[in-house]
């Protein structure tokens, strides 16, 4: 791991963070559910890390931690999906507050940051509770204060605080208790900290989703910040003084719950109330300064949507017990095949209806196996269901696609979105020849080495790393910001930390991802975003 939080780590953090919330959404948004639920947890939290990044993205010449911090927490903070994206902003504001005037921090340092970032999200709840979020963050705070000095000691201790406090949640919440399930934010929380670390260590994991914490099975959840009691959500961004901004939350309190009153530290305000009365509330921000952003959410009509979008299932074909895990941590449904192991249409339209959902997106992940997935897609059809492939080639192409899944598109518009992030996807795989031939390449020989890039030999070599390095020269020089990696059976357990390494050296800016796949006849795949 990196010996010190600096701004390049805090923006990989970032970046690895919204990708890591994005793959465990609907994990958290299913800790969510009782009976109707305040956005969706996760769903917020992804949305609140996009407007962290996206300020980022909007100042690429910010440099200096603190400054990358506060950068961060502004975006987040104007961006704030929910009870639970206003307490990520806290968090974050307080962590970007401990570590303003610092270009970069050891472990005292973040240790001391992480205590700011609970305190901050304390302080702005109006009625905090404990096994929420909150307890977690305050967990993860001491972890880190018991650990020393040594960055890497902190960070993994408040990561594995946060997770035991998660546990504990059930116990000092009777309503999670009796529901079976630990709070959908603290779960978030875990997930942003254990992106931390993966930042430390150099690699973001874009596609995986995160280990879920063990529980009960259960059918429902908790809603985000209260019970049912209230009809609406109410969300607005309010420019006002210290002031009129303590005087809202006096007026705010007495009509619902859930409420939050969050500053930037520069006159704006994110408000978040539960109620029954909405312009009741609006009426109390006007009275205090100028609000905008205003948002009025009825749960009921969440939950109807929720309803819906739940119906949507996704089919992918892939070969090996580490590419089927992959995907099936994803909610997908795996019909084996891949190359020297072909799918039959029957195989994918018994994993379609396997979805049970109306609404199924095949991933093909095979040049060949193509035409089958939409004679499976045809048979569907006919049976009802409103069933899109998405031409992917490769398994690489397929997590990319299911990267940009977003199931409150309307389904034509995640199918277009999926296969844009595909076909942008470039995609190789390294296999060994069975047979002499004459390549685009050049001349090969049994038992050579083949690099082949969007299908076509590209490299001839004797060494797969080799092959492996000459490759992803070739695909990263026309530009790409991750890298995916997957690893084949009978290849050198160790290829995958070799090409880390080599993209480390050489190309930094570049984040890898590495899966074992454990596909046959293909010791690698690659996958260039």
């Amino acid at each position: 791991m990196v010996q010190a939080l600096d701004d390049v780590v805090a923006r990989r953090w970032c970046f690895g963070a919204l990708a890591a919330l994005t793959a465990a959404r609907a994990e958290i948004d299913d800790l969510n559910v009782y009976p109707v639920p305040d956005g969706d947890t996760g769903t917020n939290l992804m949305h609140t890390m996009a407007a962290a990044a996206d300020s980022l993205d909007a100042e690429p010449g910010v440099l200096g931690l603190g400054r990358v911090l506060q950068c961060m927490a502004r975006g987040a903070l104007l961006g704030a999906r929910g009870n639970s994206g206003v307490i990520l902003s806290q968090v974050l504001r307080g962590a970007a507050e401990a570590l303003t005037a610092t270009s970069s921090a050891g472990g005292r340092e973040v240790a001391a940051a992480l205590g700011k970032a609970a305190d901050a999200a304390y302080a702005a709840v109006a009625d905090p509770v404990e096994g929420t979020i909150l307890s977690v963050a305050r967990a993860a705070a001491e972890a880190a204060q018991a650990a020393g000095e040594d960055l890497a000691a902190v960070v993994t201790a408040a990561a594995a605080g946060a997770a035991r406090a998660l546990t504990l949640t059930p116990q000092q919440l009777p309503a999670l208790a009796r529901a079976g399930v630990v709070d959908a934010g603290g779960r978030g929380l875990v997930v942003l900290l254990d992106a931390l670390v993966a930042a430390l260590a150099g690699v973001t994991d874009r596609h995986s989703r995160p280990a879920p914490v063990p529980l009960p099975a259960v059918a429902c959840g908790l809603p985000e910040g209260s019970g049912p009691d209230f009809a609406y959500e109410v969300q607005y961004l309010l420019e006002a003084g210290d002031a009129a901004a303590a005087v809202l939350r006096g007026e705010l309190a007495p009509l619902g719950d859930s409420l939050l009153v969050a500053g930037t530290g520069d006159g704006v305000w994110n408000v978040h109330v539960h109620v029954d009365d909405v312009g009741a509330a609006v009426e109390a921000g006007v009275r205090a300064g100028r609000p905008y952003r205003i948002m009025v959410t009825r749960f009921a009509d969440q939950y109807a949507h929720r309803t819906a979008a739940s119906e949507r299932g996704v089919v992918a074909v892939a070969d090996g017990a580490g590419l089927a895990a992959v995907f099936t941590a994803e909610g997908v449904q795996v019909a084996p095949g891949g190359p020297g192991r072909a799918s039959s249409t029957a195989d994918l339209l018994a994993a379609i209806r396997r979805t049970g959902s109306g609404q199924v997106v095949v991933l093909p992940n095979d040049r060949n196996t193509q035409a089958v997935a939409t004679a499976a897609a045809q048979e569907a059809r006919a049976e009802g269901r409103t069933v899109a492939v998405v031409p992917t080639r490769s398994p690489v192409q397929g997590l990319a696609a299911l990267a940009v899944r977003d199931p409150d598109r309307r389904f034509a518009d995640d199918v277009i979105a999926m296969a844009e992030a595909a076909g942008a996807s470039r995609s190789a795989e390294i296999t060994v020849a069975v047979r002499a031939a004459d390549t685009s390449a050049g001349p090969c020989r049994a038992g050579d080495v083949l690099g082949l890039a969007d299908g076509d030999v590209a490299v001839v070599g004797a060494d797969v790393a080799a092959v492996a390095r000459e490759l992803l020269d070739r695909l990263l020089t026309g530009g790409g910001e991750l890298v995916t990696l997957v690893i084949g059976a009978g290849a050198d357990p160790a290829l995958g930390k070799e090409l880390v390494a080599y993209l480390r050296e050489g190309r930094p800016a570049v984040e890898t991802v590495v899966y074992d796949g454990g596909q046959p006849h293909y010791p690698l795949l690659i996958g260039v975003e």
